[in-house]
């Protein structure tokens, strides 16, 4: 009897479209250009470059901008075709694109170690985190520029996601922490930094205030500041500290013996919870459908987590 001859099974497999060639370095982040047959690359090479499929069928630059360092990271508006470029060193850069994608304006250069970005299209954010373990929230949608700062983590910020939906922002560093942000609160701009040749306070000459040491006869003292007002106070004046949530400052900072009296246990209230993910993380995605978290880390490891307990 013939064998039975059975018919092969149907093998599904992605299909390639096309290969985008031409950067002569690592391209470090890329996205499809939503409603138009385009792409918008960022790379090592220190190119930002917008590829528009031509007649021929193949993609080529309809923009080509060289940026001054390698271009680590990037987010983009398609509404608004606002795009946001991170360099290496230490830069945001933003620009408009044209209608056509053939033109990109220079808008604003901020400055801040930036490792990520995370785009809010709704209250019109941009959310930077950087190599001084700080999250900086950038009010571009028509406040005037104001930045307000996160401090959460003790490494580096390795990667940033937005849950639209809760209005909280997920942070997660080299250090491990995962960090979940309450942004439906009203946050505030933390001062500039004063200058002054003593402290603020008592009146006590610093160390390089020469002729106020002589003439008082006083040995001069170090100079710091208070987190919350500003100041440039003495050791003795600031001996105290304190988280200041709404400040962004989660952990307890340097400041004044005025404002810590000052300062409310509801203000004290933490706006973040903290979570350890047990490995050195460099990326994370959000699927905000089921509320889970990818992870991925140095130790080779990605992992998967439910945080609908915490983002919800």
């Amino acid at each position: 009897m013939a064998a039975e001859i059975q018919p092969k099974p149907l093998t599904r497999k992605p299909i390639l479209l096309q290969r985008v060639e031409g950067s002569q370095e690592v391209v470090n982040m890329a996205v499809i250009v939503p409603k138009e047959e385009g792409v918008i690359s960022v790379s090592e090479d220190r190119t930002v470059r917008v590829w528009l499929k031509r007649d021929s069928g193949q993609y080529w630059p309809s923009i080509y901008h060289l940026m001054p360092s390698p271009c680590s990271c990037m987010s983009f508006n398609p509404e608004t075709r606002r795009l946001s470029i991170g360099l290496d060193n230490g830069t945001i850069s933003e620009f408009i694109l044209s209608e056509d994608y053939n033109k990109m304006t220079p808008v604003k250069n901020y400055q801040g170690g930036v490792t990520a970005l995370c785009w809010d299209p709704v209250q019109r954010v941009l959310f930077s985190g950087s190599s001084d373990h700080s999250v900086i929230m950038w009010d571009i949608g028509g406040r005037k520029g104001t930045a307000i700062e996160l401090q959460g983590h003790n490494d580096k910020v390795q990667a940033l996601s937005y849950a639209q939906h809760t209005r909280q922002l997920i942070s997660c560093g080299g250090d491990g922490g995962i960090v979940v942000w309450n942004m439906d609160v009203e946050r505030q701009e933390t001062p500039e930094w004063l200058d002054s040749d003593s402290c603020q306070k008592c009146d006590q000459p610093f160390f390089w205030n020469f002729k106020q040491m002589w003439d008082s006869k006083k040995i001069g003292l170090r100079q710091h500041h208070c987190r919350k007002c500003g100041k440039a106070v003495c050791g003795k004046c600031s001996s105290k500290r304190s988280s200041i949530p709404l400040m962004g400052f989660e952990f307890e900072v340097r400041v004044c013996d005025s404002c810590h009296e000052a300062i409310t246990d509801e203000e004290r209230a933490p706006t973040a919870t903290f979570h350890d993910s047990k490995h050195n993380i460099v990326h994370v995605h959000f699927d905000a459908t089921r509320g889970w978290l990818l992870t991925s880390g140095t130790d080779k490891v990605i992992k998967l987590w439910d945080m609908t307990p915490v983002v919800s």
